[in-house]
C-alpha cells in the first residue's frame, strides 16, 4: 500500500533512502491510483468531461462520480489504474449495476498478502446543505497498525447519503503520533459548540521528527477538499487539496468562533519572533475547476494566488475572545459565467486554521480556534 511505503520513507528520513527502499519487500501495494469512465454514451451523464476521471489519494476509501442523474446507471463500466502487479475484483472495466447503490471493489497486492476495499458510487451532483453544524463526526486512522484515531467530519443529505467534503491535516500527524485519541489531534470535535457539537482547531508541536525536518508545528485546520498523505514528506504544500464543485455563486459566509493565541510565536526553526502574536484564519475561494479539458485543483501553495480564482472572501480580523462571536465575510472579485455555473464549472474552498501562517510552519503552539454553525449564502438567495 502507498501508505505502507510512506512509512518506510518516513523511517528513513535523513538516511540513504534508496538503500532503505531496496530492503523493503516488493509488490505488496494494493491501491487504486485513478478511476475513470469512458465512452460517448457515458459522457452524457456528466456535466464536464474532466469529471469522468478521478485521481485517488492514498487515504481514500471511497470513489464518487458526480453525475447529472442516477438514471441509466444499470450497466456502467469503471476502469482503474492500480499499483504495479495488483488485481481487482470485480474485474477491471466490467459492467456493474450502480443504480441500486455503491459497488465494493477489492484490490489485492501482487504477493497476495495485502487487500484494500474501495466503495465506488455515482451520485447526483448536489450538496446536502450549505449550513454546517459539524454534528456528523467519525473516527479514522492512517493504517491498521496505527493505534491513533482522529476525527473526520462529513455531511448527510436528505436521502441519507454521506458527503465527505471536509478534510484536515490529521492524517499527516497520525503518521508520527501513536496511541493518540481524537481530542489529542490538532483538529477534533467538541461537545460544547455554539449549538450542539463544534470544531476545535489547535496549533501543536509536530514532534522531534517534524522539528528536524523543518516542520515543527501542526496548525489545526479544516477545509473543503482532501488531504494527500503521500505529499506530506516531500512537498507538504501539495498535501492540502482545496475545493468541492458547486453550481451556485457564493456571496458571503457567516458563523461563530472563539479564539485564543498561543504565548510564543516561532518560525519554522522554532526561533521565537518577539512581539508577534499569532492569528487565526478563515477564508473562502471560488475558482474555475477546469482548464483545457483537465480538472483544476488549488493547493497550499496557490490557494490564494491561482489565476483560476474568480473571487475570494476573508475575515479581516479574528480578535481573541472566550465567548462565541459571530463572523461574516463577503466574496469580492469577478462574476461567474452562468452556463459554466450550471455545469458545475466552479469549485468552492472554505478554510479554517488556528495559525494563519501554519502552512509555512510558523505560529504559536497552543493557539486555539473554535468554529461552529457556519453557513454559505448565495446570489439567488440574496
Amino acid at each position: 500500500m502507498r501508505v505502507k511505503v510512506f512509512f518506510v520513507l518516513l523511517s528513513c528520513a535523513g538516511l540513504l533512502m534508496t538503500s532503505c527502499i531496496k530492503d523493503e519487500p516488493k509488490n505488496n501495494e494494493c491501491d487504486i491510483i485513478s478511476a475513470w469512465v469512458e465512452g460517448e454514451e457515458s459522457e452524457k451523464n456528466f456535466y464536464q468531461l474532466s469529471q469522468m476521471r478521478q485521481d485517488v489519494l492514498s487515504t481514500d476509501k471511497e470513489i464518487v462520480f458526480n453525475v447529472r442523474s442516477l438514471i441509466s446507471l444499470s450497466q456502467m463500466a469503471v476502469h482503474f489504474e492500480l499499483t504495479p502487479g495488483a488485481t481487482i475484483e470485480p474485474a477491471n472495466g466490467s459492467l456493474q449495476n450502480f443504480s441500486d447503490g455503491p459497488v465494493i471493489y477489492t484490490v489485492t497486492s501482487e504477493d497476495g498478502a495485502w487487500q484494500k476495499k474501495y466503495v465506488v458510487s455515482f451520485r447526483e451532483a448536489t450538496m446536502p446543505s450549505y449550513k454546517f453544524s459539524f454534528e456528523h463526526v467519525d473516527v479514522d486512522k492512517v493504517t491498521a497498525d496505527n493505534t491513533s484515531t482522529y476525527n473526520i467530519f462529513y455531511e448527510i443529505d436528505k436521502n441519507g447519503n454521506r458527503h465527505n467534503i471536509w478534510a484536515s491535516g490529521n492524517p499527516g500527524v497520525a503518521l508520527v503520533q501513536y496511541k493518540w485519541t481524537p481530542d489529542m489531534f490538532p483538529t477534533h470535535s467538541i461537545d460544547d459548540g455554539y449549538e450542539g457539537k463544534g470544531v476545535c482547531l489547535r496549533t501543536q508541536y509536530a514532534g522531534d521528527l517534524g522539528r528536524d525536518m523543518g516542520k515543527p508545528i501542526a496548525a489545526g485546520n479544516l477545509f473543503f477538499g482532501s488531504f494527500d498523505l503521500i505529499s506530506v514528506l516531500f512537498n507538504p504544500l501539495k498535501s492540502t487539496v482545496f475545493g468541492i464543485d458547486i453550481d451556485r455563486e457564493p456571496v458571503r459566509v457567516t458563523g461563530y468562533y472563539k479564539y485564543k493565541p498561543g504565548e510564543k510565536f516561532t518560525d519554522m526553526k522554532m526561533k521565537e519572533i518577539a512581539g508577534r502574536i499569532d492569528e487565526a484564519s478563515i477564508y473562502a475561494v471560488f475558482y474555475r475547476n477546469e482548464a483545457d479539458g483537465k480538472k483544476v485543483w488549488l493547493y497550499g501553495d496557490d490557494v490564494l494566488t491561482s489565476p483560476h480564482i474568480v473571487k475570494k472572501a476573508e475575515v479581516a480580523a479574528l480578535p481573541p475572545t472566550d465567548k462565541w462571536t459571530r463572523f461574516e465575510m463577503f466574496f469580492e472579485g469577478g462574476d461567474a459565467d452562468v452556463e459554466l455555473l450550471a455545469n458545475h464549472g466552479y469549485n468552492l474552498a472554505l478554510v479554517f486554521s488556528s495559525s494563519k501562517d501554519g502552512a509555512k510552519f510558523e505560529g504559536a503552539i497552543g493557539s486555539v480556534l473554535y468554529v461552529d454553525e457556519v453557513e454559505v449564502s448565495f446570489e439567488d438567495e440574496e
